[in-house]
């Protein structure tokens, strides 16, 4: 289990979080004592396999699981636990102070309504000003590469996945929110267009002052965008450094081997499939596929503090690098 540390400088502190689905098939373990901490201003990423739990995390955090999730722990927002608010109270908070801008926007835009009136809703409805809501709503799509009055009045099915994604963008940030989660906002999208989004994303982000969480499973994305990453394997977090010493220096056995799927790295896949989320190993997950496994591998490792590091956020403390394996 890891100890959250809280910096001057946290803005959201996810502590023990574990989240399971009753299936007919059986419990489904999708995440297992995730800890971390998001800081003022950083871009964090989660990374790892798909399926490895990072878009339940993000879901969690906004309360948007289906309704047979088992939840434990605390995700700490402004003194406020957002796991135990009641829907009006997570209401007032979704948009206004963290937004999310899913992966498929095809699914979350309504293909019947104009993209302008898309963006402008929140806005309207939170500060009542039609007219207003509409100026910024094309004021932000034009900051994005869609200018014209004609993009505010076309609809999501004229739009390519790329535009879309970018009206998803425009719809989360309007209302200046101070956490963005972005889960999988590459994802379809070819490597130039998914690098443009990103980096729009990061400039307004980096405007308004916004923490970002990036859930992803593109490595090299995560590098150039994230100011720290955080490594999950089979629901648990392995490992969490600074962008460079993960890339420079991976400690856990799985980090060093999902970077050298990386085709500069020789696109060596990881030998074995992932466990089972129902029946998962009951020591180190990893342990089957681990080319550095001993005996006391068959007992769960702690997270565990190796180095410290240099890097901070708006004057927070030092942030250590911690791993989850028994070699340290």
């Amino acid at each position: 289990m890891t100890e959250v540390r809280a910096a001057v400088a946290s803005i959201l502190q996810i502590e023990d979080l574990s989240v399971s689905f009753d299936t007919a098939a059986g419990q489904v373990k999708a995440a297992d004592d995730v800890s971390f901490v998001l800081h003022r201003g950083e871009a964090l990423a989660l990374v790892g396999e798909t399926g490895c739990g990072k878009s339940v995390v993000a879901s969690s955090i906004m309360q948007l699981l289906p309704r047979n999730a088992i939840i434990q722990g605390r995700a700490v927002y402004a003194g406020g636990d957002l796991l135990r608010l009641d829907e009006l109270e997570m209401s007032r908070i979704r948009g206004s102070e963290i937004a999310i801008v899913f992966q498929n926007p095809s699914l979350a835009l309504n293909p019947i309504i104009r993209v302008g009136e898309q963006i402008a809703e929140m806005l309207r409805i939170r500060k009542g000003a039609a007219v207003q809501a509409l100026q910024q709503a094309r004021a932000m799509l034009s900051g994005l590469g869609l200018r014209g009055d004609d993009k505010m009045r076309m609809y999501p099915f004229q739009f390519s996945g790329g535009m879309n994604q970018r009206v998803m963008i425009a719809a989360s940030m309007i209302l200046s929110p101070r956490i963005i989660i972005a889960d999988e906002p590459s994802k379809g999208l070819d490597g130039a267009l998914a690098g443009e989004v990103m980096a729009e994303m990061a400039r307004i982000k980096n405007q308004s002052g916004a923490s970002l969480l990036l859930i992803t499973h593109d490595l090299n994305l995560a590098r150039n965008i994230s100011d720290r990453i955080a490594v999950m394997y089979c629901g648990e977090i392995v490992e969490i450094g600074r962008s460079e010493d993960i890339f420079n220096k991976p400690l856990h056995p799985y980090t060093s081997a999902l970077l050298d799927c990386l085709p500069e790295r020789g696109f060596q896949p990881i030998p074995g499939s992932s466990p089972s989320m129902i029946n998962p190993p009951s020591g180190c997950k990893f342990l089957p596929r681990c080319p550095k496994g001993f005996e006391r591998c068959r007992k769960k490792p702690g997270m565990v503090t190796v180095e410290g590091m240099s890097a901070t956020f708006s004057g927070s403390e030092s942030m250590s690098r911690e791993v989850r394996c028994w070699l340290y």
